[in-house]
């Protein structure tokens, strides 16, 4: 006789080498030095062993590369490869000059991001360093760029519920998750997010949502000074200059088989 309930099925061969592979190449995010099998291992809660085995794999694919001296490990140049690539396919090389132009008009810090898990990720603009080229990782809850990724979500991102503990800076801060989804919800009202002073004391941003044809931001677009300089009486200039240049991005910025 047929069994009545076919059983459930797990994640497909090979899935779980994928995830930890992936999760290795995440311990880098931080920008810090190079790791060892034993720091690997303890970031990903997995032996040394096995950490250790997972880092050779990535090293002959490219994605880390080892130092013949320490045997510690960095990113690899297929890693940096891909991101070169995926940097213009989505075309942020076209809006560095745009996000230049907007700091030359309002005197402030003008920045590009996109979510990552629990950050906001600047990738084009000022905050991004020179030498390394990377920018900076935020978190959602306690910056202009993370409320307005969080208010315009994409599709399959997680929920603000999975957020976690939202962790304080300031006084400011806004640590309670009702609180930060009656604080989305006000974003979403207006067309803007505000952080004044949740991040850091004596840093004040506005941000605004670069929208794709579905409604969804698919960047946020920032710009940062000091309460002294993006005062109350200034915030609708501000927002002026910020939605104009989020407008010209919505269009440079289309994904390539939207271009005309």
């Amino acid at each position: 006789m047929a069994e009545a309930a076919t059983a459930v099925q797990g994640p497909p061969a090979g899935a779980q080498a994928v995830q930890r592979a992936l999760g290795l190449l995440h311990c880098f995010h931080d920008n810090g030095p190079d790791l060892s099998a034993s720091d690997l291992a303890r970031r990903m809660d997995l032996s040394v062993s096995t950490a250790h085995r997972l880092a050779r794999t990535l090293v002959s694919a490219g994605f880390l590369e080892q130092d013949e001296q320490t045997a510690r490990y960095r990113l690899g140049p297929a890693v940096a490869e891909l991101g070169q690539l995926t940097f213009h396919q989505r075309g942020l090389h076209l809006a560095a000059p745009e996000l230049d132009r907007l700091s030359r008009r309002t005197g402030a810090t003008a920045d590009l991001a996109i979510r990552s898990g629990p950050h906001a990720v600047i990738l084009v603009g000022a905050s991004v360093r020179p030498d390394t080229g990377l920018g900076l990782r935020r978190p959602l809850h306690s910056t202009a760029l993370g409320k307005v990724l969080l208010a315009w979500p994409r599709p399959g991102e997680p929920a603000v519920s999975t957020l976690g503990p939202l962790p304080s800076f300031t006084d400011r801060t806004i640590t309670e998750p009702a609180l930060l989804d009656e604080e989305l919800a006000k974003v979403r009202g207006s067309g803007y997010a505000l952080n004044d002073g949740e991040s850091a004391a004596g840093v004040r941003t506005v941000a605004v949502p670069v929208l794709d044809g579905t409604g969804q931001a698919r960047f946020a677009l920032a710009v940062r000074s000091t309460p002294a300089h993006l005062t109350d009486d200034r915030l609708d200039w501000f927002l002026g200059h910020a939605r104009t240049c989020a407008d010209a991005l919505a269009v440079l910025l289309l994904p390539p088989d939207q271009r005309a």
